[in-house]
């Protein structure tokens, strides 16, 4: 066991006691004056139940980013998200779908409830599908192990016939393993053998199947849902029974049904057509009305030209930062960050690494365009950031002067959040760009 002091960068040996960290009475005092003063409003990003109370301590005024894949991950999930990738036609994928109902719809109610009254932003599943997967490395490890145990012990079965060719004196090293020759005989050893072969190799025929040259770039978010629509079905049915459950218990919820990687109006029209569905087969079972806000997360290019149309249909965008400086720069972030950013800074070629702060003449300049043409559209579009520069404190000025409405961000960065905020305020708004 280490412990690693993140901000020193101080190995420790062994497992350091902890103590959690809670706000001096000064520091309450002046994050409540920031509160007054502040017109830029602070979300936090959280998957969990604990995260989301984590987040109401921190004075998060809501969840603004809510990744569902996270909740895949879960140990009791992945096994039956995986049966659901690796199915093989729509029928087997629906059985494991409505596996997977259940447990959506408890995370969502868990999350809700405690955020309540508080607005909650729940991104539709985003990754890639093989990211549920082993590696096609670690699957085909896993078959050469097969293959090599099964040799030997075909070899191992051939130990009576040898030793009979043997000097009598060495039987008795022999009869020590006779017993386990004996049970590798057994037919169900060969049928339990064949049947991990079979799965393993099935598993590397769908892993290689799945495999993408630039998966960033590839079968993720919205692609993913109409490739798909029975998974987009479920989280939103999920979203949906979950809110109306609790309405019904007299909580009041303010759900946010989120579409990422949307490139094309059509795409988010889509999406929202099979919604309206879902809404009236809910609205039927439960006898009450859920109204989640539907908007789209703002991290492809042409999504930011697009945006007097796509808000024709989104009621809010919330920009994902990471992705669209990805994409504006053309930098993969992990190659970039790891070769050749931190001489760009050094060098004096970029002022600030754009992963770190938010760039103001590209992706800046991008989403003010994006905010002033959806807002043309739809004069009441709410305007939200859920990159990582969202608790930023030069990234949340930059955002407060281009109209963004809210930051969302890692909920232990929501009070510098909250204190940025109110200094952008004190500022006023100006022109940066």
């Amino acid at each position: 066991m280490l412990t690693i002091d993140g901000s020193t960068g101080e190995v420790i040996k062994g497992a350091v006691s902890l103590v959690p960290p809670t706000f001096t009475k000064e520091a309450e005092k002046l994050l409540s004056w920031a509160d007054k003063i502040r017109k830029l409003g602070v979300r936090a990003n959280a998957a969990t139940v604990e995260g989301a109370k984590l987040a109401r301590k921190e004075g998060a005024e809501g969840i603004g980013l809510c990744r569902t894949e996270r909740m895949f991950n879960a140990p009791d999930r992945l096994p039956i998200v995986r049966e659901m990738i690796l199915a093989e036609n729509k029928k087997e994928r629906m059985k494991a779908l409505d596996k997977l109902l259940p447990l959506q719809k408890s995370d969502f109610r868990g999350i809700l409830k405690a955020m309540s009254p508080l607005p909650v932003t729940i991104r539709l599943l985003d990754i890639p599908l093989h990211e549920f997967l082993p590696s096609t490395e670690e699957i085909s490890r896993e078959l050469s192990y097969l293959r090599e145990f099964d040799a030997a012990v075909n070899l191992l079965r051939e130990i009576p016939e040898i030793s009979k060719m043997l000097d009598p004196k060495l039987h008795v090293y022999l009869s020590s393993i006779e017993k386990f020759v004996e049970e590798l005989a057994d037919e169900r050893y060969h049928d339990l053998s064949k049947k991990l072969m079979e799965e393993k190799t099935n598993l590397l025929r769908k892993v290689k199947s799945l495999e993408e040259v630039n998966p960033m770039l590839g079968h993720r978010g919205v692609r993913l849902g109409i490739t798909y629509p029975e998974i987009y079905d479920m989280q939103i049915r999920a979203i949906y029974e979950a809110s109306a459950e609790l309405l019904k218990e007299g909580v009041e919820v303010h759900p946010e049904l989120m579409v990422p990687q949307v490139c094309t109006a059509q795409e988010l029209k889509w999406v929202f057509n099979r919604v309206k569905k879902i809404s009236r087969d809910v609205e039927k079972k439960y006898g009450v009305k859920v109204s989640p806000k539907f908007g789209t997360m703002m991290e492809v290019v042409r999504a930011c030209m697009r945006a007097g149309k796509l808000s024709e249909i989104a009621e809010f965008f919330s920009f994902g930062t990471n992705d669209l400086t990805q994409a504006t720069f053309s930098f993969s972030r992990e190659d970039a960050e790891k070769k050749f950013l931190p001489l760009y800074t050094q060098r004096g070629i970029l002022q600030d690494n754009p992963f770190s702060i938010v760039d103001i003449k590209g992706v800046g300049r991008l989403m003010k365009i994006a905010i002033e043409w959806g807002r043309k559209t739809r004069p009441d579009l709410k305007v939200g950031v859920c990159g990582e520069q969202g608790g930023e404190p030069k990234s949340i000025h930059i955002f407060y002067n281009i109209g963004v409405d809210y930051v969302s961000c890692s909920p232990f960065r929501v009070p510098v959040a909250r204190l940025a905020a109110a200094q952008a305020t004190l500022e006023g708004k100006k022109e940066i760009i």
